[in-house]
């Protein structure tokens, strides 16, 4: 991490070299760090060109470096850059300074829609990078709050620290001149943050090698333990045939009946059910039956693909240890870039972008209600969810409790989900007075309006959103009924990682 002398080296130089310069572009690596391309023009040769900041919110890595080029951005720009390209795009960095004399780099932008600042915290683990409007409101953040500063929420202003402010420290890049500084600090981070990059992502990649080992164990045995079912699937369609030809012979109210199988010569004792008459007995002898056999269609289609990706697994989790027994001893880059190949597969991805189960060892939170809930009834109280950008998503649990939420609790600029043509739940997202809510966010409660629908199991599905005030109940509609006006509809495709990380981010009462 910088110290404060070097932070305001850093502060000094952007401001002399990049004042001015215009925002070409904004990409985002991956959760912790944030890449801008400025384009300048030499005052006095006239000569343009393009420089790659970067700032790293990174704990023990955090800074502000210079990239020889731009890296690979993720697959869809995160919350932060959204917000960026749609308000900064073709900006102006106008100065960088140190701000309140704490290791925090605010870089000034102005565009067409204002003034923003970006202000870069280098607090170690809190280390973090927001975006402030030009009244100080954040209107996004780098890395979650939770894991950072709690305190500091989007849609409201920025708390300054109020911490002791540290020692200046040593410029360790003192023999580098003003032109090298920013490319020395990335020479120097740049090699500590791939050593602690790997080493991460050899510990995630076991963990979840080792984790879905044992899934695998599990999902085979289930298959197999479906299969077993055979037996009584054979004997289930016996029973049924019997009963069938005896119909007629079939006492009513009887607890079971004994039947000659003519096939085997057995005597063959068929459970009966008392209140239902023979044929109902019958019809639901064969509805089990039914029921059975396509379980045991299914399992018998899986059972060979239950098998391999058990064997993939536990194949890719003893090459995994080779190549980190390997890059531990020799710094094998080799072991590294298998290890980074067989991470980037799509079914490996998806076990990586998996959220951690909460601890069963932390201490239980004390529950803090808003202030719109804590006069609410219980049974009318909203499920809460927290989106990827920090806002709360609240859903319905009954039609009455829809109707509290939809008609009492929501408000001001809130925004309303729902499926046409598919009940469900009523959603809420909170978006805290802000007139455009996060793309992510606005995804997240999709997603969760779909969930708590009929339609829970499609791959696809288009929800329509309306702004809260457009959402009416008419007198004398039934509980749950609502009627909404304009809006739009998001064609949504369900993403079974994104429904993981919201259920587990619910929000106790």
């Amino acid at each position: 991490m910088l110290s404060l002398r070097e932070l305001e080296r850093a502060a000094r130089i952007v401001s002399e070299q990049l004042s001015g310069a215009r925002v070409e572009r904004w990409m985002q690596p991956d959760g912790e760090r944030l890449v801008v391309t400025l384009y300048r023009r030499d005052p006095e040769t006239g000569v343009g060109g393009k420089r790659h900041l970067l700032l790293s919110a990174a704990p023990e890595v955090a800074r502000i470096a210079e990239l020889a080029s731009v890296p690979k951005a993720t697959d869809s720009p995160p919350a932060l850059t959204a917000y960026l390209r749609k308000h900064l795009s073709r900006g102006r960095l106008v100065r960088a300074t140190v701000r309140g004399g704490d290791r925090q780099l605010a870089l000034r932008f102005e565009s067409r829609e204002g003034d923003f600042e970006l202000l870069l915290a280098l607090f170690g683990r809190r280390s973090n990078l927001y975006l402030l409007d030009a009244e100080g409101v954040v209107r996004a953040m780098l890395r979650p709050a939770r894991d950072t500063r709690p305190e500091i929420v989007v849609g409201s202003p920025f708390q300054e620290p109020g911490r002791k402010l540290p020692e200046p420290g040593d410029d360790r890049f003192a023999s580098s001149p003003d032109d090298e500084f920013l490319t020395a600090v990335e020479a120097l981070y740049g090699d500590r943050e791939d050593e602690r990059g790997a080493a991460e992502l050899s510990r995630r990649l076991l963990k979840a090698l080792r984790k879905e080992s044992k899934n695998a164990e599990r999902r085979l045995a289930r298959v197999e333990s479906e299969l077993a079912e055979a037996d009584e699937v054979s004997e289930l369609q016996r029973r049924g045939e019997l009963l069938k030809a005896s119909l007629s012979t079939t006492p009513t109210g009887a607890s079971e009946v004994t039947l000659h199988d003519h096939a085997t010569g057995e005597e063959v004792v068929v459970p009966l059910d008392p209140k239902l008459s023979p044929k109902a007995n019958m019809e639901a002898i064969f509805k089990r039956y039914h029921k059975l056999l396509r379980r045991l269609t299914k399992a018998g289609g899986q059972l060979d693909a239950a098998r391999a990706w058990r064997d993939e697994i536990a194949e890719l989790e003893a090459r995994c240890v080779e190549l980190v027994e390997r890059a531990a001893s020799d710094g094998d880059e080799e072991g590294r870039a298998a290890l980074e190949e067989i991470a980037s597969r799509p079914e490996i991805a998806r076990l990586l972008d998996r959220p951690p189960p909460a601890r069963r060892d932390e201490p239980a939170r004390e529950s803090r209600l808003p202030a719109a809930l804590r006069n609410t009834p219980r049974r009318l109280l909203p499920r809460r969810y927290r989106s990827r950008d920090g806002l709360e998503v609240w859903v319905g649990r009954s039609d009455e409790a829809n109707d509290h939420l939809s008609i009492r609790l929501a408000r001001g600029k809130d925004l309303f989900f729902h499926l046409d043509g598919a009940p469900g739940s009523h959603v809420v997202l909170r978006t805290e007075g802000r007139p455009d809510p996060p793309q992510e966010s606005v995804l997240d409660a999709c997603e969760l309006a779909v969930h708590f629908s009929k339609q829970k199991n499609a791959g696809r599905a288009d929800v329509h959103v309306v702004p809260i005030q457009n959402v009416k109940k008419p007198k004398g509609a039934k509980k749950g009924l609502v009627y909404v006006t304009g809006g739009k509809t998001v064609h949504l495709r369900r993403e079974e990682a994104r429904l993981e990380r919201l259920l587990a981010s619910r929000i106790d009462d």
